[in-house]
């Protein structure tokens, strides 16, 4: 019989790409969103419910009605810079609603439950690549949100026996291969779209901060991953608990890192458009490199990014800003 997969926040970026990859593999989806951030359009496959994790009676009732065999969480505010300014919405959002979601999942029986977490938990790196067993040491609200709702889960997987996979994400980038859905934030904060904003005219170039780092270039290095590895890690992580895995947390990155140069270069390639930059001083809390040790996620769930290619991340996401926004891809 088809399992039903309850998709919170199925609407942004990430979720919308599970769903996608969630439907291809056969599974049902309701995805539960209230459409802050998300858009509706992105939800083309599976059920959709207009809703927020704050209205447990309309969580009971969602529950009821599609009565899930399993829970994947993507629905959290994820802004570093204003979870400073607004720290309170963050602890509202992001771990509260959290707990009503786990409280209607005790409820319904429901026990399995897939983590949208993230590397901003482990805070400034000792050491890298980043591996499960680095400390974690959040240095901002959003972080320790993520950390919070990780450590409930340990709570309730000793206490009441449901089980978890926490998937803390590098940077997360491009967009479906055919095009059908991408990456469309309001307002736009991550590098690899407002580099192509650029690209395309739409901005009069992109900025950078700080070009002093002790890297080779002297700009940060992130580790980007594929918006579709990313889904494909989330159903390997359901299946392993299906199979009766134990709760267990994991890194999702490509085990590489790239400069924001090295970006820049690589999309000016990829679209064949100058991108005109500006540089500027460092950011407050920008540590010079973040890339993640994937090899646990490589042993416990035989998972490898597919798209580790940073020609090919930066190719989708360009198809999809095209098919966008309607602009053609010569000069």
């Amino acid at each position: 019989m088809k399992k039903n997969i309850f998709i919170a926040g199925g609407a942004g970026y990430i979720g919308s790409h599970l769903n996608l990859a969630a439907h291809e593999r056969g599974y049902g989806t309701v995805v539960y969103d209230n459409l802050v951030y998300g858009h509706k359009s992105a939800v083309q496959w599976g059920d959709f419910v207009l809703g927020d994790l704050e209205d447990i009676k309309q969580l009971r009732l969602v529950f009821r009605h599609f009565r899930p065999d399993a829970v994947m969480h993507f629905a959290a505010y994820a802004c570093v810079g204003e979870s400073v300014a607004e720290p309170e919405k963050y602890y509202l959002n992001n771990v509260a609603a959290t707990l009503n979601l786990l409280r209607v999942m005790r409820e319904a029986g429901c026990r399995d439950f897939i983590f949208s977490s993230t590397c901003a938990t482990y805070g400034i790196p000792r050491q890298t690549p980043i591996t499960e067993d680095h400390p974690q040491v959040p240095v901002n609200p959003y972080g320790r949100s993520k950390l919070m709702v990780e450590n409930m889960l340990a709570d309730y997987a000793a206490a009441y026996g449901m089980r978890h996979v926490n998937l803390r994400y590098f940077n997360a980038a491009g967009a479906d291969r055919r095009s059908r859905i991408g990456e469309d934030h309001q307002p736009e904060t991550h590098l690899i779209p407002l580099v192509l904003d650029a690209a395309a005219g739409k901005k009069p170039g992109v900025s950078v901060f700080g070009t002093d780092y002790d890297t080779p270039d002297g700009t940060c290095v992130r580790d980007y991953i594929h918006v579709e590895d990313l889904a494909q890690a989330h159903l390997l992580a359901l299946e392993y608990l299906f199979d009766g895995g134990e709760s267990i947390s994991l890194n999702l990155g490509n085990g590489q890192g790239y400069s924001v140069k090295e970006v820049i270069d690589c999309a000016r390639a990829v679209t064949g458009r100058e991108i005109r930059v500006t540089e500027g001083p460092r950011r407050a809390g920008d540590p010079p490199a973040l890339v993640g040790g994937t090899e646990l996620a490589a042993r416990v769930l035989g998972w490898r990014p597919a798209l580790p290619r940073l020609e090919d991340i930066i190719g989708t996401a360009w198809a999809w800003h095209k098919k966008r926004f309607g602009h053609e891809s010569g000069n």
